[in-house]
């Protein structure tokens, strides 16, 4: 007489093997669901560069062109003549250089602040930096060009890199905040034990843990004041004072849009994000794994 436990395992079997493969077809679903959201992000930045290749019978084909058979330089050539070109881009290197060191520099000494000390109106102050990230940067476009026609700062690189540190300001404080408080105290006060001062402690114990946060936090100032259009459109008037995402506007004329060019000359525009990133990249592993080995 066999035992009722003897085809339990076999019996179990059947099942184990079906929910392995449901298991397997929701991975799957789900990564189709990835893949088609990912192709729908990315065709904008394809399309973008493939007309930047393109010749203008292929753009303006009656059945679109989806790969640039017959590629050609000639719409870079055009971006890259048109006048005050090169000159926007100095300006845009400027004024995102300057935003970028101060925003870094301010928001570090007030996260360091805002992690590290009590002091009144703390609380009250980290509401506020919430409150003014809520506010529609467009909301404020005619009380920031009042104010800054009153100071003398229409129309000049130093007023729109004021304006931008208003609103890339609130959220590297906040961000840096964040990685600032994930850093124990402990560990600091451990270095002044061992005979560090606390700058020393500071330097060698707080900074490696907070690279990927100054890191990140770089990367977000670099994206937001390079791809600004609307203050920068509003305060700069003069056409050789320009930002780049102004200059690109410059390809819609009453005559129409000269899109080969404008695609190509957006493409330029974007290239110097993808460098920055690519550029820091390694430095967020590194601090990463540095903060890991240190904590």
């Amino acid at each position: 007489m066999s035992s009722p436990l003897a085809g339990a395992p076999l019996a179990g079997v059947p099942a184990r093997a079906r929910r392995r493969r449901g298991g397997r077809r929701g991975r799957l679903g789900w990564n189709a669901l990835g893949l088609a959201v990912f192709a729908l992000i990315i065709f904008p930045v394809y399309w973008m560069i493939a007309t930047a290749f393109k010749r203008g019978s292929d753009i303006f084909a009656d059945t679109p062109v989806w790969f640039p058979i017959h590629p050609t330089l000639s719409n870079f050539t055009d971006a890259i003549h048109r006048p005050h070109f090169w000159a926007d881009v100095k300006n845009s290197l400027i004024i995102v250089g300057c935003v970028v060191a101060l925003s870094l520099v301010l928001a570090f000494l007030a996260a360091l602040a805002l992690a590290k000390f009590r002091f009144y109106g703390r609380k009250a102050f980290i509401v506020l930096i919430i409150g003014v990230q809520m506010i529609p940067l467009n909301a404020l476009i005619i009380p920031i060009y009042l104010v800054l026609a009153k100071a003398n700062q229409v129309d000049k690189l130093s007023g729109v890199i004021i304006t931008y540190l208003t609103f890339v300001l609130p959220f590297t404080v906040w961000t840096l905040r964040g990685f600032m408080i994930g850093v124990p105290r402990e560990l600091e006060e451990a270095a002044q034990v061992d005979g560090s001062t606390r700058f020393g402690a500071f330097v060698r114990v707080l900074l490696p843990l907070i690279g990927p946060g100054l890191v990140a936090t770089s990367i977000f100032a670099f994206i937001q004041a390079w791809n600004e259009f609307i203050m920068a459109y509003v305060l700069l008037h003069s056409p050789e004072k320009q930002t780049l995402t102004v200059w690109l506007a410059s390809f819609t004329t009453n005559r129409g849009t000269a899109w080969g060019p404008l695609m190509a000359g957006a493409t330029l525009t974007a290239l110097p994000v993808v460098i920055f990133f690519v550029a820091i990249q390694r430095k967020i592993a590194f601090g990463l794994t540095a903060g890991a080995v240190r904590g």
